[in-house]
């Protein structure tokens, strides 16, 4: 004999699933995540779109609750197609799902707004999770770049130590600075970054020059994880 269903497990059963938008231009992989979320109840796919520019029309559009994004699309890559969505709707969870996994690339994504950050060939089990906890607002990285960006981090009491020291020249960063930093962070190269701001390449060199030495930091991703991290962007 069966035992009658409790309160919150009616609940859950008649949860209605999370709507789901894929972007993504590799129609095998478009064909193995529509199949794969078929197969996952609490999931509904309501549009699959091939580029950045049709991801945020149907983002608007469709109003999903979670979209599966690549970073190498066409028209508009995904980190800039994230940003755009993220801006007009904040509570929209987004998962990378994606074979670009250099530093830069997964510092720009996660700053770009992205809730979640998985390598194509990961497992099904690994993209589920990853979507559960985008699903409740946590943030989720594919081991191997939790790994990568770890690495990259400095100790907390030697990151504060280095903004905080109020008796170095190197405790606080310009505004021009910030500004260059937040360019940083986005994954802007130094050309971009000079055309941008108006500013010489040389110029921009001698900033970022100036922006390591008082974060105390020996590469770009380094200060980008670091500005992440305290809020300086």
């Amino acid at each position: 004999m069966l035992s009658p269903s409790t309160p919150e497990e009616n609940k859950l059963n008649q949860r209605s699933p999370q709507r789901i938008l894929i972007v993504e231009d590799d129609p095998v992989m478009q064909l193995g995540l529509e199949q794969f979320f078929e197969e996952c109840p609490q999931f509904q796919v309501v549009g699959i779109v091939a580029d950045g520019y049709l991801g945020v029309e149907a983002a608007i559009k469709l109003q999903p609750d979670l979209v599966v994004m690549d970073i190498g699309l066409p028209q508009l890559d995904g980190i800039a197609a994230t940003k755009q969505i993220k801006a007009t709707m904040p509570n929209v969870r987004i998962v990378m799902l994606t074979s670009h996994n250099n530093d830069t690339e997964t510092i720009a994504a996660l700053a770009s707004g992205a809730d979640a950050f998985c390598i194509k060939g990961t497992s099904l089990e690994q993209l589920s999770i990853a979507m559960s906890a985008a699903e409740v607002g946590a943030t989720y990285l594919d081991p191997l770049i939790a790994r990568k960006v770890i690495e990259h981090i400095k100790p907390p009491n030697a990151i504060s130590k280095s903004l905080d020291s109020k008796s170095s020249n190197n405790s606080q960063l310009s505004a021009r600075e910030l500004e260059i930093l937040k360019l940083m962070v986005e994954g802007r190269s130094n050309p971009e970054i000079a055309a941008e701001l108006y500013l010489s390449l040389s110029t921009v060199k001698t900033h970022i020059r100036s922006i390591m030495n008082k974060l105390a930091v020996n590469d770009r991703v380094q200060a980008a994880v670091i500005a992440l991290r305290n809020g300086l962007v």
